[in-house]
């Protein structure tokens, strides 16, 4: 079952009248309008009614939604329908790609190629933290729609009101092209799943990825969730990709060469049975998006730069349970593993400090332990 939009429904269970968001996945799939239901129960109950409609759809020729006919998909994972981007209102601070008709940041393109590591100074560092603050902020909020039967576009939604609440543009949005206000990957999808009506399912790995721009400053952060009754290969693989990043961030501190994050992640990523995905690095982030030092995550990598106290930037390592390697769906944008195995991902916007670092996008509550954990503790 997932949700559908905000307007007011009916359940179509007869004789129950109340209030419906909830909608048929099958209708959606094959763009059948209607079929709202106010609970699992109404759904289930009213099933071998309402699945009628389906058989009479596929009898009158209307196929399950496929944008890519020709798309050999690498796993179980496939697109649902996207619904229309989006507004943020004028009043709200926007980066330099927001309105523009192919996404792309001026600032970043004018940096490309530079080595050079910006140190941030005493106002740009309160406006990272702030940024960064919000960005939790708003990943705290859709933490709690996190379930099975819900859509990851619904997700979107939240996401995008929570940004707007605080007076934050959605840093994904528009960002080259990029429809949606978050990224949500699910299962074998790496990283940049875009937000669709798929309901998410019980067993799913869910990966929310948010952005926000507050001011001139983004801050970033993402975390793996579960969704129902996770099997335990599954958990093991979300519990491996955590530490993984912790063990990364115990060793930034000054003086510290951006290269050995990768050997920390895949020493202790390989221990476990798991590969580390390549084609996907942290970043620097401050006023700009993406920007300079890169940070791959795995070992013997040529990456450039020292670490100095004013340095911002994210570990987010990417965990596979088979191959490391990936392909990109039609879309341009879904990474998925080539094998179609599950991967999984955390991620931290990070400042380096004079003996250290401080993590600027840290749940406040229960000791900064990711969401996974709650139920363990």
């Amino acid at each position: 079952m997932g949700d559908g939009n905000m307007d007011s429904h009916t359940c179509e269970t007869p004789n129950c009248e109340k209030p419906a968001k909830l909608r048929c996945p099958t209708c959606i799939k094959l763009g059948i309008s209607g079929s709202f239901f106010c609970s699992q129960e109404c759904f289930k109950g009213n099933w071998n009614e309402h699945k009628l409609i389906h058989k009479k759809a596929k009898s009158i020729g209307i196929k399950p939604y496929n944008p890519w006919p020709d798309y050999e998909f690498t796993g179980k994972l496939r697109p649902f329908p996207v619904t229309p981007k989006r507004l943020v209102p004028d009043k709200i601070l926007r980066p330099d790609y927001a309105d523009h008709p192919q996404g792309v940041s001026e600032c970043e393109t004018t940096l490309k190629g530079t080595t050079s590591i910006k140190i941030l100074d005493e106002e740009e560092i309160k406006g990272v933290k702030l940024a960064s603050k919000l960005a939790r902020e708003v990943l705290d909020t859709v933490a709690k729609a996190v379930a099975v039967g819900v859509t990851t576009d619904e997700l979107d939604r939240i996401v995008h009101e929570a940004s707007i609440k605080r007076n934050c543009y959605p840093s994904p949005l528009n960002y080259y092209r990029f429809p949606k206000s978050c990224c949500t990957s699910v299962n074998e999808v790496i990283c940049h799943g875009i937000p669709d009506m798929r309901p998410l399912e019980d067993g799913d790995l869910l990966n929310i990825d948010i952005t926000v721009y507050h001011k001139g400053f983004h801050g970033d952060l993402n975390e793996t969730f579960f969704v129902g009754n996770v099997d335990e290969a599954g958990k093991k693989l979300v519990r491996v990709t955590y530490d993984a990043l912790m063990k990364a961030i115990e060793i930034v501190r000054p003086g510290e060469k951006y290269r050995e994050i990768g050997n920390v992640i895949q020493k202790h990523v390989q221990a476990h049975g798991f590969s580390v995905v390549r084609s996907y690095c942290g970043h620097g982030i401050h006023r700009l998006f993406h920007t300079t030092p890169s940070v791959p995550h795995y070992a013997k990598n040529k990456a450039i730069g020292i670490m100095k106290p004013g340095h911002c930037f994210t570990i987010e390592p990417m965990i596979s349970e088979g191959t490391w390697t990936d392909e990109t769906w039609p879309d341009d944008w879904t990474a998925v593993t080539r094998d179609g195995k599950r991967s999984a991902q955390f991620e931290q916007t990070l400042l380096v400090t004079e003996t250290g670092c401080e993590i600027l996008t840290k749940r406040r509550a229960k000791n900064g332990q990711p969401y996974f954990m709650d139920d363990a503790s």
